[in-house]
């Protein structure tokens, strides 16, 4: 069974109570309880992870190069300020899947520059929840390629 991990990062705990009309009513536990049944489904081990601490997600991305198979990564509001996790992941030698749940090319002029897509294999943006469960789809067609 292929391994995915699922990193989300700042204030993405907050799901359901910030810019609603952004990213929708969902929370991170709807989400999370989606993204497992889904795994169960096409069959993938999956870890979800959340935090708001940049080093901690740093210390994720390094500690998944030796446990994971694949690596999905909806950075936050990290995706355009990170070069320690655009290094981070330059390092690992898994396929990364860059994951927004908003169209972050629709918004503001900061938000459309990311530190994350160059070394990602895909990016997925602007399918609200439903992003999630097209990375886990995408990843584990990469993943038996």
């Amino acid at each position: 069974m292929k391994k995915i991990i699922i990193l989300n990062g700042p204030n993405l705990n907050l799901l359901g109570e910030r810019e609603v009309k952004q990213y929708g009513k969902f929370t991170l536990n709807d989400l999370d309880k989606n993204c497992k049944e889904h795994a169960k489904k096409i069959n993938v081990d999956l870890s979800l992870y959340q935090t708001n601490i940049e080093g901690e997600i740093v210390e994720k991305i390094q500690e998944s190069r030796n446990t994971q198979n694949g690596l999905i990564i909806n950075a936050g509001g990290y995706t355009h300020t990170s070069v320690a996790i655009h290094d981070a992941l330059k390092i690992i030698k898994i396929p990364i899947i860059e994951l927004h749940i908003s169209n972050i090319y629709n918004r503001e002029e900061f938000r459309q520059k990311s530190l994350i897509s160059k070394i990602a294999k895909g990016i997925i943006c602007g399918f609200g929840a439903e992003g999630y469960i097209m990375a886990m789809n995408a990843m584990k067609n990469f993943l038996e390629e």
